[in-house]
């Protein structure tokens, strides 16, 4: 049974999945990082000085009660919060993510037509039959 799991496991397509899977996370953390550190920032500045991390609305008071300046404030009271700040910088994360892999399947795709379009060339046994046919014919 551990022969057969390792045959499994060592399949190209096996290890090239978890490579991706690897590659994945680490370029999500870094999409993210973009969005909360790098766009978020001037898209709030523009918005009058909107910190989108702290958009919230509080559903139930904590203790203490409210009103509070920044969404951890809340949580720690204990207050139940509607967090659409965060929503909203996940959903750009989402986007920048999906149009990267959309770049990346595109640029897959025309070069799998690139090679499509370009004729194979004939194996030398296919040329040297042919000579011999015509030869024959003659």
């Amino acid at each position: 049974m551990f022969e057969e799991f390792k045959k499994f496991a060592m399949r190209g397509n096996v290890v090239d999945m978890a490579v991706g899977v690897i590659i994945g996370a680490a370029f999500g953390k870094i999409v993210d990082s973009l969005v909360k550190d790098l766009i978020m920032p001037p898209i709030g500045l523009l918005l009058g000085r909107v910190d989108f991390a702290n958009l919230f609305v509080v559903l139930k008071d904590g203790v203490p009660p409210g009103p509070y300046l920044s969404l951890d404030i809340a949580q720690k009271a204990g207050a139940v919060t509607f967090n659409y700040g965060i929503f909203i910088n996940a959903c750009i994360s989402f986007l920048i993510v999906a149009f990267a892999v959309f770049m990346l399947i595109r640029a897959i795709n025309r070069m799998r037509s690139a090679k499509q379009d370009e004729p194979a060339p004939t194996p030398e046994e296919i040329v040297l039959l042919r000579e011999i046919r015509d030869s024959v014919r003659k």
